[in-house]
């Protein structure tokens, strides 16, 4: 559990440098981590990395007018990612989060689609 909390770490410090280079906002949340929030042409592409508890690693949201126009997952369950992704798209931000808030995976405290919903949350 020791080396699993440091290597999140390095990972949260690192992925933190490289946004601060990069001049992109960099907020957190409860558990994840928004390393890029950008507008381009009304657009808003947004990278988070999630909680280390779920199998996700990278969570890419491109949005606009409140409406999800895509959802990509790193790593996790490639089957179950791209079907959020689908099931998803072209909806409201606030039913996405509806949806999704409070999902569990397993005996875990959170999952792959309650991140999320609790970063989209956090960008309102």
């Amino acid at each position: 559990m020791k080396g699993i909390i440091t290597a999140f770490a390095i990972m949260l410090f690192s992925m933190t440098a490289m946004a601060q280079e990069q001049n992109a906002m960099v907020s957190t949340g409860e558990d994840f981590v928004i390393v890029k929030d950008e507008v381009v042409d009304g657009v808003r592409y947004v990278t988070a990395a999630p909680s280390a508890i779920v199998c996700s690693k990278q969570i890419d949201i491109d949005s606009k007018d409140d409406v999800i126009r895509k959802v990509v997952y790193t790593r996790g369950c490639d089957g179950n990612a791209k079907g959020i992704g689908a099931l998803i798209k072209d909806m409201k931000v606030d039913e996405a989060i509806r949806r999704l808030e409070g999902i569990k995976c397993g005996k875990r405290p959170t999952s792959c689609p309650d991140q999320l919903a609790r970063v989209l949350k956090a960008l309102k």
